[in-house]
This record gives C-alpha cells, sequence and structure tokens, in this order.
C-alpha cells in the first residue's frame, strides 16, 4: 500500500492578538493575488495605503476578544480536530495553515521528512469553492513541492459542499440548537466580491446575469461559491426539516468598496429584529471551524446589532470543530 501523509489546512490566524501581528498577518493574506484580484502595485497601494495604517489595530481589539488561554480560537480548536482525527485514522495527520503559521511549507516539510511517505492527501477545509480560499491554499501546496523538489503524490479533496455525509455531520452538530425555540435562522456564509464569482464563469453570461443562476444545472456552478452556499443551505434545509420561512441567507465579512454578495448579514438581522424577531440563531456552514468570524463578527458585533434594532437574543450555532460526526466523515476520506 502506498504509505500516506493527511495534511488539513485552513485559512490562518495572527500569532499574537497584537497589532504588529494582525499587521504582519494582513500584508501576507491580503497581498495574495487570490484574494485581491489586482496586479501587484495596485494591491500594495491599497494594502499599504488603506488597510495597513489603520485596520491593524481594530483588527486585534477583535481578536483579543475572543483570543484564549490556548491561542487563538481557529489554531486551538484546528489542533483539536487534528487530535482527534489522529485517533480515527492509521496515517500521520498535521495541520497547515495558508496564512501565518504553522505554514503549509513547514507542514510539508516535516510530513517528507519520512522518506517513506509516498502521498499527501490534502484536505483544504472549505466545503464551497473560492479562489480566495480552495485555489490559493492548492497553489501554495504546488508551489513547495516544487521549491523543495518533493518526491510526493498530492492527492486532494475538492469542496464538499453538498456531500451527504457532510450534509448529516452538519446537521447532527447543529441539532441541539434547532430543537430549541427560535424565530428564524440565518445561514451566514463569507461573502466575496463579486467579481470573484463572474471572473470563473466559463460562459461569461451565467453567473449574476440570469434571474435564478444558481439554480438547476450549469458548468458554472463547479467552481461558483454562491451556487454552492445556495446549494448547502438547500441540503441541509431538507435534511433537517425547516420550513421555507423560517431561515434566509446572507453573506458577512465584506470588505472595501467593491460590490459583494448581498444581502449582508447585519443588514438581514436589523430587519429581522424590525420585522418582530426575537430570537434568532446563526448558522456559518462556510466554516468548519470557530474562527474571528464567528466568535466576534456573529456572536459579539452580530448580537449587538440585533439587539439595538429590537431583538432580545441571538444564538451563535458553533461549527463542527471537532464534533463526533465531523471527524468520522473526515476520517471516512482519509482512509478511502
Amino acid at each position: 500500500m502506498t504509505k500516506r501523509a493527511i495534511l488539513l489546512a485552513n485559512l490562518g490566524s495572527p500569532d499574537a492578538p497584537t497589532t504588529p501581528a494582525v499587521r504582519r498577518y494582513l500584508n501576507q493574506f491580503l497581498m495574495d493575488p487570490y484574494v485581491i484580484q489586482l496586479p501587484w502595485l495596485l494591491r500594495r497601494m491599497i494594502v499599504s495605503l488603506f488597510v495597513l495604517p489603520s485596520r491593524p489595530k481594530a483588527s486585534a481589539e477583535a481578536y483579543q476578544s475572543v483570543w484564549t488561554a490556548e491561542g487563538s480560537p481557529l489554531i486551538a480548536l484546528s489542533e483539536k480536530l487534528k487530535d482527534a482525527l489522529k485517533t480515527q485514522v492509521t496515517h500521520p495527520v498535521e495541520m497547515a495553515m495558508r496564512y501565518g503559521n504553522p505554514s503549509i511549507e513547514q507542514q510539508l516539510l516535516k510530513i517528507t521528512a519520512d522518506k517513506s511517505i509516498e502521498e499527501v492527501l490534502y484536505i483544504p477545509l472549505y466545503p464551497h469553492y473560492a479562489d480566495s480560499t480552495v485555489t490559493t491554499s492548492i497553489e501554495e501546496a504546488r508551489r513547495v513541492i516544487s521549491k523543495h523538489q518533493l518526491d510526493i503524490k498530492l492527492r486532494i479533496i475538492p469542496p464538499f459542499y453538498d456531500q451527504p455525509e457532510y450534509i448529516k455531520a452538519l446537521v447532527t452538530s447543529a441539532q441541539p440548537y434547532l430543537e430549541q425555540e427560535y424565530d428564524h435562522i440565518i445561514f451566514s456564509y463569507h461573502g466575496l466580491p463579486e467579481s470573484h464569482i463572474t471572473k470563473l464563469d466559463p460562459s461569461g453570461t451565467h453567473c449574476l446575469k440570469q434571474d435564478n443562476c444558481c439554480q438547476g444545472s450549469h458548468p458554472a456552478h463547479q467552481t461558483c461559491y454562491r451556487h454552492q452556499v445556495m446549494r448547502t443551505t438547500q441540503c441541509f434545509a431538507l435534511q433537517a426539516g425547516l420550513a421555507t420561512d423560517r431561515y434566509s441567507v446572507a453573506f458577512q465579512s465584506r470588505l472595501g468598496r467593491a460590490k459583494w454578495l448581498g444581502p449582508n448579514t447585519e443588514d438581514t438581522l436589523r430587519e429581522l429584529a424590525e420585522q418582530g424577531a426575537k430570537h434568532v440563531m446563526v448558522l456559518c456552514p462556510a466554516f468548519v471551524t470557530d474562527c474571528l468570524e464567528t466568535l466576534e463578527e456573529i456572536a459579539i458585533r452580530g448580537e449587538e446589532v440585533f439587539k439595538e434594532a429590537g431583538g432580545e437574543k441571538l444564538t451563535l450555532i458553533p461549527c463542527m470543530n471537532d464534533h463526533p460526526a465531523w471527524v468520522n466523515v473526515l476520517a471516512g476520506w482519509c482512509e478511502h
């Protein structure tokens, strides 16, 4: 049998909740051409002149509000997921971050220090396809393999947005919350500029240019983030038995002046409160691990927005993190 190692990959986190550490992290993240899809010089000007002078301080304060004794929530929870998966599989397992530490380069070199490893099963922990998550993670792994001339095969798990085992695990992890009384559920997905969607449409005439473009079947859906998040929502609602008037889809984490996918999560929270909703639940399926975007942006800032508009309670349904159902799904992928 081919000797295999498992490498899980997620987005990443600053090394500390301090302005200098966040500035380093944001510089690496935002200078990625898959994130801000502009020529290098224009990207450098935007990041240096408009983002790095002020945003690191505000972001550091946000990180401080969710930082734990174990460090960054994303890193700490990812380590717990890795440790849980290790108990379920016979292969070595490592966790890497696209930005920050531990880097993809560090972890691939660690794995291949064992010369008997012939294949790395690479699992970008993003259910939905986007250049700014999936593509950049894969390209970074390929860059490292080429740079160091590593003699390994890279086998990649593709986006799993509607895989039955993923949907089942997502519903299972959320079930205790679904059994509570609530007025509405928001499926809040990380936003993307609309240009990221239309750029990947091979026809150039479908995505965001046709009514109900996310419905039915179209070649663009293979790389269409919006279609895939809508499909996840549809599959979840069907399996969980949600009434269509009890949930909606929104997009969070908007940055800059470009037109992003909508509606915006905070706007949706305000509208629901104004319509009389008192208890709203928010589920964030674009993230498999809780992080700044869920713990601070939704559970803290989102709740403030909801209450200021007249709501009473916002409940963040946790990500799957190291839930046994999710660990079992990953283990099944690792053994095939």
